[in-house]
């Protein structure tokens, strides 16, 4: 028996059992698709992209749910993959990106597109530093790493700094590659907007530090007070001391499909969350899940199902 034949055979016994049941290829197709939720997350490193999982974790194959979480490139990027991309059904995002989409005109009608699942968790703005650095307005006119375009982390690096009136040289690299010219030397810090404790594929270069960020009335109106200490980071945070910082909410943002069975797959997302969030609170799942609340309200978004949807024929 040659290899051709072997392997024909193999094929034709791996398709026996949908032939069995005269199931055609379309039907097959539909079957696959039918419970399928693509989550579109963020970075290979961060904690949007640690939630996808565990989402997909916890509850695929619940009431016949299908996850597939995918990596993404941030906030603003995720907004659009989530309003025109097949297959994506729920993005993790910032909270404040809605309202800056909304400002900018971006995606004209995205506030009643785009609602909201669930508040996830609080994260928190780092500011990683090489050694000479010891506090923020050290890096006025300086290079600072802002992560890639259109990210989330860009998109509130650039605020921050604008805020605080310190006018720093941003350039855009994601976080493996800025790790890498802190490492160098060729950047004085990077910023990342991720929950803590960050995770690195590339260590930080010895002598990096988190920079504390000031508070002030300006910023409170859009973040809120956080903080990092030795149990957060260990090596970056010395026993008994505190480094200063502000935190924005993470979203589990959904598209208000106007697709019946595509919208009820997400009302049917939506419970097994609720059914099964005991689940998320056990190891080996991201400790952040201890700050998430259900019921928690997002002051500027629509809660999903509160409203039927609208028409939207950009989206297939």
């Amino acid at each position: 028996m040659n290899r051709r034949t072997v392997l024909t055979g193999f094929a034709a016994a791996l398709a026996a059992p949908g032939l069995a049941r005269g199931q055609s290829s379309a039907a097959a197709v539909a079957k696959a698709n039918a419970g399928v939720v693509g989550i579109i997350s963020g970075g290979l490193d961060g904690t949007y992209t640690r939630f996808a999982a565990d989402i997909a974790a916890v509850l695929d194959g619940v009431d016949d749910l299908r996850i597939l979480p995918i990596i993404g490139k941030g906030s603003l990027q995720n907004i659009a993959d989530l309003l025109y991309l097949r297959g994506v059904d729920i993005a993790i995002v910032q909270s404040d990106v809605l309202a800056a989409v909304a400002q900018q005109k971006t995606f004209p009608g995205v506030q009643q597109q785009i609602q909201y699942i669930s508040k996830l968790y609080d994260e928190e703005v780092h500011v990683f530093a090489r050694a000479d650095i010891r506090q923020l307005s050290d890096l006025a006119g300086k290079l600072v790493s802002m992560d890639n375009p259109g990210s989330g982390t860009a998109m509130t690096g650039t605020l921050l700094f604008s805020r605080l009136d310190i006018a720093v040289q941003p350039v855009f690299d994601a976080t493996v590659n800025a790790t890498e010219r802190l490492r160098r030397g060729e950047i004085a810090a990077m910023v990342r907007v991720t929950g803590k404790p960050a995770r690195f594929t590339t260590p930080l270069p010895d002598g990096a530090h988190l920079l504390s960020i000031p508070l002030s009335e300006t910023l409170l109106q859009t973040y809120l007070p956080s903080q990092f200490t030795n149990a957060d980071y260990p090596a970056l945070v010395p026993p008994g001391e505190t480094v200063e910082t502000v935190a924005i909410g993470a979203v589990l943002a959904a598209y208000n499909h106007t697709i019946p069975e595509r919208r009820e797959r997400l009302v049917r997302f939506a419970r097994a969350l609720s059914l099964r969030f005991e689940a998320f609170l056990q190891p080996p799942r991201h400790p952040k899940w201890r700050d998430v609340n259900l019921a928690a309200t997002l002051p500027g978004w629509t809660k999903f199902g509160s409203q039927e949807p609208r028409a939207q024929p950009r989206r297939v």
